[in-house]
């Protein structure tokens, strides 16, 4: 985990070909069958360093696939406050945005569903907070059928 923080810390100091490039080695090493928790935030954050929504999404797919075999009782052996219930919102909202910036607007709409489905695992705290107004900048961005970047949405600007 430490390896992957450190690979984060680095994209979002703007080096996001270097921050790629560490984290495609460490999923290398991590492979598509290791420790769910590695994998999960790996990929999740590995997808914020694409402007490439079709490459985002890929990621975005890894990083739903290792949450949904991620355990509340590995993810506190990282940290005791974490449950996996309050990964999905923004691994759905990961999902729609990608699937919007594609022009897929079915499958966007089905995952913003999901997110909200799900809205309730997040306290009413400075996270949860910015996963919700993201929920409502995607949504409105479906609604008029827009396939532009989102101005706060993670990742490296083209």
């Amino acid at each position: 985990m430490d390896a992957i923080t450190a690979a984060v810390t680095l994209g979002r100091s703007g080096d996001t070909a270097a921050a790629r490039d560490r984290l495609l080695e460490l999923w290398r090493g991590i492979g598509v069958t290791g420790d769910p928790l590695h994998r999960c935030t790996l990929a999740h954050y590995l997808a914020d360093l694409y402007d490439d929504p079709a490459q985002a999404l890929a990621w975005d797919i890894r990083a739903l696939d290792a949450a949904d075999a991620l355990t509340d009782e590995r993810a506190q052996r990282h940290h005791a406050s974490l449950e996996v219930a309050g990964f999905y919102p923004s691994l759905y909202l990961n999902l729609a945005d990608n699937y919007r910036r594609l022009g897929s607007w079915e499958a966007a709409a089905q995952q913003l569903a999901a997110a909200r489905e799900r809205l309730d695992a997040l306290s009413d705290d400075a996270y949860g907070a910015l996963i919700r107004t993201a929920l409502d900048e995607v949504a409105d961005a479906v609604a008029r059928r827009s396939t532009e970047r989102r101005p706060s949405a993670p990742g490296p600007r083209s």
